[in-house]
């Protein structure tokens, strides 16, 4: 097994280049759907979160209600805090579960981590970011997904900063354009982001 992080801010464009890296061959690990899974009605993490934040966060057809959620956490650090204490323990032990299953395979493993340089995560071969100006990022939230402005300003300034995200990178995609900008990136650049691993992992044994 061959492992890779990919990471970028908010709004950034990375579940597409996860799906464009998944497409060449690569085994994504995505930290985000792992998380939606693990917060499926009447799982263990969807049980404690409804414990701690009341009903409110339950949608009609007792689905979680993710903007409920954000409403509450993202006005309140105590609140994210234990969000993050309930939800992070689950989400590692079965992103590591799987990193076990491909454990001496041959595959190319992109580990899909919103809050990888956050974390400080550094047993990874190497990190890809995927960059997109703060401000497009904004507006592509807005436009897309139908958050409020606020909304995705207060989720990015509890980010890295795109500085801190790219001092990290081994690889840089740049989203400014489209996909098919993107996927012809991707393809340019893949010889070089598996050369990358296969020689971060032979310094490293």
């Amino acid at each position: 097994m061959r492992c890779i992080g990919l990471t970028g801010g908010i709004g950034s464009g990375k579940s597409t280049v996860s799906a464009l890296l998944a497409e060449r061959g690569a085994v994504v690990i995505d930290a985000d759907a792992i998380t939606r899974e693990l917060q499926q009605p009447g799982a263990p993490v969807f049980e404690a979160m409804v414990e701690r934040f009341g009903a409110g966060i339950v949608a009609a057809d007792g689905t979680l209600d993710r903007q409920a959620v954000a409403d509450i956490v993202f006005t309140d650090p105590e609140a994210l805090a234990d969000l993050g204490k309930i939800v992070h323990p689950s989400v590692g032990a079965e992103i590591a579960r799987r990193l076990a299953e491909e454990a001496g395979t041959d595959h190319l493993v992109v580990l899909d981590v919103p809050l990888l340089v956050e974390s400080g995560r550094d047993d990874m071969a190497g990190l890809v970011v995927v960059d997109v100006d703060p401000e497009v990022a904004v507006r592509r939230l807005v436009e897309q997904r139908g958050m409020q402005e606020a909304d995705a300003r207060a989720r990015m300034a509890r980010q890295a900063s795109r500085q801190d995200r790219l001092a990290r990178a081994d690889v840089v995609l740049d989203n400014s354009g489209t996909v098919a900008d993107l996927a012809a990136q991707i393809d340019a650049r893949w010889a070089e982001i598996q050369s990358l691993d296969a020689s971060a992992e032979t310094d490293a044994g």
